[in-house]
């Protein structure tokens, strides 16, 4: 993907929620707004005319709500990338399960609305493996959640942090606990988008922003959230050759 702006479409029933998102779309960087929708049916005619690469989608809408327009654009290829922007928290378990890069509460955030565009920015620009590159790694992953089991798609997984027995899976300011040994996910995951940094942590790639020495001869990761990994002596040497090292 070149570095264009996302071709985005708002989709909401109430006038005053589309003005609030427009205003933050002019402010957000990589937001190209190409039209609105108050209606789940005009949504979809307008993806089909606009070919849109991100929707700003809300769920609650009267006739067909944000989940059906969601699972009706699934079935067609390309399907563009889907945040969120509801005001209620109860959809969260079933907006992801239509693979929805994130989940948005209103009032939405200049911040927060900037961090989930750039996880779709970076998904886009990630190349497509091959078959066999795919069939080769884990792409998805189901994890257990409060009386269900949801699916996590391995590319949206920002950062695995073992817990004992579990294995710790964040994928934005969401976390999942899956029983597994890292060893296994590291061996599952794909090594072009993920490398372990620590005995207890895998991070995926593109996450990683700066690497950061301490003077007392220990090096950190520092990631896109602003977290960081303590680098361990093992692993230092791959961390390295992420920077040409």
């Amino acid at each position: 993907m070149t570095d264009a702006p996302l071709r985005t479409l708002l989709v909401d029933d109430e006038p005053l929620a589309i003005e609030r998102l427009q205003i933050l779309c002019a402010r957000v960087p990589g937001i190209d707004l190409v039209g609105t929708a108050g209606d789940g049916e005009a949504a979809l005619r307008l993806v089909e005319a606009l070919r849109p690469d991100l929707l700003l989608l809300d769920i609650a809408m009267p006739g067909l709500d944000g989940l059906g327009v969601a699972t009706t654009l699934a079935a067609r290829s390309p399907m563009p990338a889907v945040i969120f922007c509801t005001a209620f928290d109860q959809f969260a378990i079933a907006a992801f399960d239509v693979a929805a890069v994130d989940y948005l509460l209103k009032p939405v955030s200049e911040e927060r609305l900037a961090r989930s565009v750039a996880r779709v920015i970076d998904r886009l620009r990630m190349p497509t493996p091959s078959p066999k590159v795919a069939a080769a790694h884990t792409q998805e992953f189901w994890v257990p959640y409060r009386s269900e089991v949801i699916r996590l798609a391995a590319i949206d997984i920002d950062r695995i942090d073992a817990e004992r027995d579990y294995m710790r899976l964040h994928v934005g300011v969401r976390s999942f606990l899956l029983h597994e040994t890292i060893s296994e996910l590291e061996r599952k995951l794909d090594p072009a988008l993920f490398i372990r940094l620590h005995r207890s942590t895998l991070v995926r790639r593109d996450t990683i922003v700066r690497l950061r020495h301490d003077g007392l001869g220990v090096w950190h990761a520092t990631l896109r959230d602003g977290g960081e990994v303590r680098i361990g002596r093992t692993y230092l040497a791959n961390a390295k050759a992420l920077a040409g090292r």
